[in-house]
């Protein structure tokens, strides 16, 4: 059997069962993660940039390879996540740029398009490392541009460059110390080759099994000593910039006229700000990867272009302290309290639920109240976190109507120069600490963050903890209640119902983007189960969950 001609048919299935192959291996290759941060999340993210890719191809499969290329690119770069999960989308823009026009391709054009793919993916990062995905992608396109010199089967050249891959894959500990120091070899270059093999077996015509490779094992893959996991081998205080930072932003014509958007300047100003950077331009997002240790210096930098869409800020030292147990410590710089030097902003903000309180810290906030719906912080409470923030001037988030008059008394008997806010719940605060720019003059930000309030829905469930009558609905202990701007629309003995049915309420046409928050009384499946039922209804909106750990809440929305 022979193949030397590939159409968008035989490629799609390609991409599909890459993906699923990645995904039934994605645990393997968190466990391999120790470079740039060992944050186990690897094959994770890879995982999910792949899956966003397939699901776009499957919405468009069609005989022209270059527009389900198209596709593949489209839906890499919406889904991307993390360093290899970027890298990997870039490696299939590249090569889809480069059969774009093409109905089918042959066994050259695929070699040279892998090619292509190495091409793009090292022009988007800023300091290429070798021993890592980009190391496996080059040396195996190079074996596969030579294949293709003495044969026109893409099979022929799928094998070699697969075999290559692995050999590679064999060799990151050489190139890369920290690999050779932990005993692995690299996450990302293993996760490319499980894409791999599952593009080789669909040109052959097999099939891979949805479970982890029985081919390997971890004692191939990874030193396990004492049974140590490979993250364990790096200390979290190595950590030198504690935030993974992943955001895009759509260009608005009215920011960009004033700041005329160039990639190059935009990357060296943001490689200022951290390290592992990645950016991705075309004609109406950039996207952005960074670990930073100041992740709201990078979102106000980000927002003198256009909005901020798909954002995800992960605390990558309690990341690796999860996996390995230890006791962390937060350096000064991530600790609430007292900078040393007053500063000139200062933001507040209430919160309930550890994750949420992360969030509101990860994108600005210099001190987080634990408060909420039934534990309201006292004008005593807010006062002191005021003066730990010592700036000249502080906002502040209530994030609840029942904490609003607090702050304000808070603001009234306070010496500091106050400015209350008035967000009524978390997804109005999100929104207007996001507005926030620290460069801006008081009353620009003032206005900023209180128009912010105005353009994000809130939806919230909970449930009742006796019986009652309210909004119009007879309503039981119990029962769960779906929330929509403050008003009870629905109530159901089962919490899955009710929250699909808040939804179908609350998003519309209009809606682009939908932030879930989950409580500590949801499970994973049930956040798979939600995020399952809104990609099948409403596939053009944009979904980001956070686990904020609340209380009472089984979920909070923010739609925009």
């Amino acid at each position: 059997m022979s193949i030397t001609a590939l159409d968008g048919k035989r490629f799609a299935e390609m991409v599909i069962q890459g993906a699923n192959h990645l995904a039934a291996n994605a645990k393997m290759v968190d466990a391999l993660n120790v470079f740039p941060v060992p944050d186990g999340d690897t094959g994770t993210n890879m995982n999910l940039s792949m899956t966003s890719g397939a699901k776009e191809v499957k919405n468009n499969v069609q005989e022209h390879i270059g527009k389900v290329g198209v596709a593949l690119s489209k839906g890499l770069l919406m889904g991307a996540r993390g360093n290899s999960g970027v890298i990997l989308s870039q490696l299939f823009r590249g090569f889809s740029k480069a059969v774009e026009t093409k109905a089918q391709i042959s066994g050259n054009d695929f070699a040279h398009a892998l090619e292509s793919g190495v091409e793009t993916a090292y022009k988007a990062v800023m300091k290429p490392v070798e021993g890592t995905i980009l190391t496996v992608a080059k040396d195996s396109a190079k074996k596969g541009v030579q294949a293709a010199q003495n044969s026109n089967d893409i099979i022929v050249i799928m094998e070699e460059v697969l075999i290559e891959a692995r050999a590679s894959l064999k060799r990151t500990p050489d190139l890369l110390p920290v690999l050779k120091e932990v005993g692995v070899v690299d996450s990302g270059g293993q996760g490319l080759v499980f894409v791999y093999e599952g593009f080789l077996a669909v040109l052959k015509g097999e099939m891979l099994p949805d479970t982890p490779s029985a081919s390997l094992s971890m004692d191939e893959l990874v030193n396990t000593e004492h049974h140590k996991s490979v993250q364990g081998h790096i200390n979290t205080a190595d950590i030198e910039f504690g935030y993974c930072t992943e955001f895009m932003v759509r260009f608005e014509q009215e920011k960009t006229a004033k700041h005329p958007f160039s990639e190059v300047v935009f990357r060296n100003d943001l490689s200022q700000l951290g390290d592992s950077l990645l950016v991705i331009a075309d004609e109406d997002v950039v996207k952005v990867h960074i670990h930073s240790e100041q992740p709201g210096d990078v979102l106000s930098y980000g927002q003198r272009y256009g909005n901020l869409i798909n954002m995800k800020i992960e605390n990558m030292r309690q990341q690796h302290t999860n996996i390995v147990g230890e006791t962390h410590v937060a350096p000064a710089a991530e600790k609430q309290g007292s900078p040393k030097e007053q500063q000139e902003y200062g933001i507040v903000a209430v919160s309930m639920g550890s994750g949420i309180a992360d969030l509101f810290r990860s994108i600005g906030a210099h001190a987080v109240i634990e408060g909420g719906q039934t534990m309201n912080p006292s004008t005593e409470d807010i006062v002191k976190a005021v003066k730990e923030v010592n700036a000249k001037k502080v906002f502040i988030l209530p994030n609840n109507k029942n904490i609003i008059m607090a702050a304000q008394q808070a603001a009234d008997v306070s010496e500091e120069d106050i400015y209350v806010i008035p967000s009524k719940t978390v997804p109005q605060g999100l929104s207007a600490l996001l507005a926030f720019n620290p460069s801006a003059e008081l009353q620009a930000n003032k206005a900023s963050m209180n128009d912010a309030l105005e353009h994000v829905k809130t939806g919230q469930i909970t449930f009742a903890v006796r019986d009652t009558q309210i909004d119009g609905l007879d309503i039981e202990k119990d029962d769960f209640m779906g929330i929509a701007e403050g008003k009870i629309v629905v109530k159901n003995k089962n919490k899955g119902k009710v929250t699909e049915e808040l939804l179908l309420q609350m998003l519309d046409d209009d809606s682009e983007i939908l932030t879930i928050i989950y409580g500590e009384d949801v499970s994973e499946e049930e956040v798979s189960q939600l995020t399952q039922f809104v990609e099948e209804n409403y596939q053009d909106v944009e979904v980001e969950i956070h686990n904020g750990g609340q209380p009472l809440y089984s979920f909070i929305f923010s739609i925009e």
